[in-house]
């Protein structure tokens, strides 16, 4: 067994690797044209530094492990089907089957190689993309200025025990300092009691507070008569705070860029502050469920090892296989998007394709089977 395994493995490994990196070097020329643009300027922080074409490949660089784990089950698919196919193609698959090489055995078989591709899958998107995606945020930040989410940046919410309070972040820079601040506080009552507008802020950590500089303050005195408005302009001010820079970093980048675990906290801390968090919880179980799609897509291309194949019928069967895939993470992604406008469970809405395509796959698996 082990001698089928080793030819198994080898064929449909080389086929991975080599689609995986025909994908990787499609993306990273697209990157690269990408950041053609932005070659030559200067950035705000200091005008000595220029973005150019080192920074510009280190930066496209650093994209790579969060396009290999967006292309790594593709690359499965596409690689698997290729191997198979080339084994039935020769008739050496069939020389397995004739050697005791069972429908379950080959299922097994398959599915071991699946499970080496989700615990890269796992490494790779809970470990080294967000570090690196990281790195090449920061990266950017230092010659083009800031990390930023549209054009009203990023909100969070906290509440206290008799205040509700909403913070708006335009924008990030490279040394973890913030830009356009605005902070609402409310009493529990819903009136509003002050409001902050900072130009810049650090965050402390360890101390629990926000240093503001350039601040306008207004505060709002309720009482029996009409509210008065009290103004100041103090130069610094220190916001004690339970929002740390990770909290920031989290609500500035996209979710599908985090680790899971982070986005495990951020859902709690959204919920503890009574937002919604649907769309962070459909990425959060996408992201528990993607590593599992590599088990799919191997039970996805076994069939077409039991097809019998004409010489010139290769490409056909690698087109299909293709196809297939790109069907599947479409539906992937329509499931997200209409589970969060309709509200689904979140669970449901990311497991659903990978469950529909399993029992896809393992029925016309089955019925090749029963059909020799």
């Amino acid at each position: 067994m082990r001698t089928v395994r080793k030819l198994i493995f080898g064929e449909v490994l080389s086929a991975i690797g080599f689609v995986a990196l025909a994908f990787l070097a499609l993306f990273v020329f697209f990157d690269l044209v990408d950041e053609l643009p932005a070659l030559g300027r200067a950035s705000p922080l200091d005008a000595s530094l220029r973005y150019g074409m080192p920074q510009a490949l280190l930066y496209v660089g650093l994209l790579v492990p969060s396009r290999l784990y967006e292309l790594l089950p593709i690359a499965v698919l596409i690689g698997s089907v290729y191997g198979l196919v080339r084994l039935a193609q020769g008739s050496e698959f069939t020389i397995l089957r004739t050697s005791g090489l069972g429908p379950w055995r080959a299922l097994q078989t398959m599915l071991w190689l699946g499970a080496g591709f989700v615990v890269l899958t796992v490494a790779i998107g809970d470990y080294l993309a967000p570090w690196a995606d990281r790195q090449g945020q920061l990266l950017k930040a230092t010659y083009q200025g800031r990390i930023s989410v549209g054009q009203t940046g990023a909100w969070l919410k906290e509440r206290g025990d008799d205040r509700q309070i909403s913070v708006n972040v335009r924008a990030m820079d490279a040394r973890g300092e913030l830009e356009g601040v605005r902070i609402f506080e409310f009493d529990d009552d819903g009136r509003i009691r002050q409001t902050v507008q900072a130009a810049s802020a650090t965050v402390d950590n360890a101390a629990g507070l926000w240093r503001l500089r350039d601040v306008r303050l207004r505060e709002f005195v309720h009482g029996t008569q009409a509210p008065q408005t009290r103004h100041s302009t103090p130069e610094t001010l220190d916001w004690p705070t339970t929002l740390t820079t990770d909290m920031i970093a989290v609500a500035l980048l996209k979710p599908e860029r985090m680790r899971t675990a982070d986005l495990f906290r951020y859902i709690r801390h959204l919920e503890a502050n009574n937002q919604t968090a649907q769309r962070y919880e459909i990425e959060f179980w996408r992201k528990v469920f993607y590593p599992l799609s590599c088990l799919v897509m191997v039970v996805l291309a076994l069939p077409f090892a039991y097809l019998h194949f004409r010489a010139k019928g290769l490409a056909a069967y690698v087109f299909a296989g293709v196809m297939i895939g790109i069907s599947f993470f479409l539906l992937n992604n329509v499931f997200g998007y209409i589970g969060n406008l309709r509200n689904w469970e979140p669970w449901l809405a990311s497991a659903a394709p990978s469950l529909l395509y399993s029992l896809a796959s393992l029925g016309a698996f089955g019925w090749l089977v029963l059909k020799r």
